[in-house]
C-alpha cells in the first residue's frame, strides 16, 4: 500500500467516523425526521460517503468509531463546518437552532453554554466571516 492510499484510506475512516457521530446525534431521539434526513443526505455528499455506507451507517451507526474533536480548537472548527452546512440554505427556519444545538452537545459545549455558543456561531455566519475569523472570534466571546 503506497503512502498516499493509507492517507486516503484514513481519510475516508474518519469521514465514516464523523458522518456516524452526526447520525447518532440525528438519531438520540429515535426520530430520523425529514429535515435530519435531508441533512445527513447532504453531508454525506460533502464527506465523500458512498450509497453503500450511507445505509450502513444509519443501518448500524455504532459500527464506525467516533474521532472526537480533542481540542477547543478543533470542536471549533467542527462546529464552523457543520453550521455552515446547517446554515447555508436557510430552509430549516427554527429548526436549525435545534439541530445546532444538538451538535454542539454533541461536540462537548456543555448544556450552559451550548446556548451562547450556537448564537454566537449563527451571528458569525450570517456575517460570512471566515474560520480563522470564526475560531478567533469564539475563543475571545466573553472578554
Amino acid at each position: 500500500m503506497s503512502f498516499s492510499d493509507l492517507f486516503d484510506s484514513e481519510f475516508k475512516s474518519r469521514n465514516k467516523g464523523h458522518f456516524s457521530a452526526i447520525v447518532r446525534v440525528a438519531m438520540a431521539d429515535g426520530v430520523l425526521i425529514p429535515v435530519e434526513k435531508a441533512f445527513l443526505d447532504k453531508l454525506a455528499g460533502k464527506l465523500e460517503i458512498s450509497a453503500a455506507e450511507y445505509e450502513e451507517i444509519l443501518e448500524n451507526p455504532l459500527k464506525y468509531p467516533i474521532n472526537p474533536p480533542y481540542s477547543y480548537a478543533q470542536r471549533l472548527e467542527r462546529l464552523y463546518d457543520l453550521a455552515r452546512m446547517v446554515h447555508v440554505d436557510h430552509h430549516l427556519g427554527d429548526k436549525q437552532d435545534v439541530l445546532l444545538r444538538k451538535f454542539g452537545l454533541a461536540l462537548g459545549f456543555t448544556p450552559g453554554n451550548v446556548n451562547y455558543i450556537i448564537d454566537k456561531a449563527l451571528s458569525l455566519l450570517d456575517q460570512k466571516v471566515d474560520l480563522d475569523t470564526f475560531t478567533y472570534e469564539m475563543q475571545h466571546m466573553n472578554k
